[in-house]
């Protein structure tokens, strides 16, 4: 484990973002070229950032070698036992390859294996999701060519309705927030995934008939504008709220969610 997130890593700074939440309630935890910011009492992570250097990442094995962090108490980490027996996947905040560069990539790959940096989604598969996952190499092909490097920030939107499960609120939606160098200005983009219904069937297993999927498809994924991230998490994105490159069509407003059905949807 090394000192984590590098602000500067862009070549322009940006922060990590500041947190509503009361400082005695969060961890942060550093981790190779990136950081988890962990929710004592969710027992998830509030939010994560990772450095991405897309032009030196390595080809390691997978390993799937789930571990606690030792330096928070276990029961400030939602462990193996929320995942086991159920239709769980412990989802990667920090997506398993985005820190698995440079001379350290076999110790950033463990990393990124920190039950810290896992969060219950829905393990069922569709378009939605495939492209939330595919999202960070898509803005990587837009960072200057030069760099290729990307800043994202990732973390579930705690609600207080969210619904409990074996003692861990589970989150319905999920945010994301992209930094990168374009025209040797910064340019974010912001994104959230929706995966409410699919935890309805988990956790109120009696809401929903057995062949009887959501309308709009188990996952949805939303391209939104940065301020709206701010809104829903309570974190401070002014930063990249002013280089928002999110321009909804003609007749929307900003506070608008704009459904992703493919890559060809993202405005930049």
């Amino acid at each position: 484990m090394s000192s984590g997130y590098d602000p500067d890593f862009l070549g322009l700074p940006v922060a990590l973002p500041a947190s509503s939440t009361p400082a005695d309630q969060l961890a942060r935890l550093d981790y190779r070229h990136f950081t988890v910011v962990l929710h004592r009492r969710r027992r998830l992570a509030e939010l994560t950032s990772v450095n991405i250097d897309g032009d030196n990442l390595v080809d390691v094995g997978r390993g799937d070698d789930w571990h606690l962090d030792e330096r928070v108490p276990a029961d400030e980490q939602a462990g193996p036992e929320l995942y086991a027996r159920n239709d769980l996947d412990r989802g990667h905040l920090v997506r398993r390859r985005d820190p698995v560069w440079g001379p350290d990539a076999d110790e950033a790959n463990y990393d990124t294996f920190s039950y810290a940096n896992a969060a219950p989604q829905v393990n069922s598969f569709n378009q939605s999701k495939e492209l939330w996952l595919g999202l960070e190499d898509y803005l990587l092909d837009h960072a200057d060519a030069t760099g290729r490097r990307l800043t994202v920030l990732t973390g579930p939107v705690f609600d207080d309705a969210d619904p409990k499960y074996r003692g861990i609120q589970l989150p319905r939606k999920f945010f994301k927030v992209a930094v990168w160098v374009m025209d040797d200005a910064a340019a974010a983009t912001a994104y959230l995934l929706d995966q409410g219904a699919l935890l309805d069937r988990l956790t109120l297993p009696a809401a929903w008939a057995v062949d009887d999927p959501p309308e709009l498809g188990p996952f949805r994924t939303f391209q939104l504008a940065v301020s709206e991230v701010s809104r829903l998490t309570g974190l401070d994105l002014a930063q990249l709220e002013a280089v928002d490159r999110f321009a909804p069509r003609p007749g929307l407003l900003r506070s608008d969610w704009t459904l992703l059905e493919s890559a060809a949807d993202i405005r930049l």
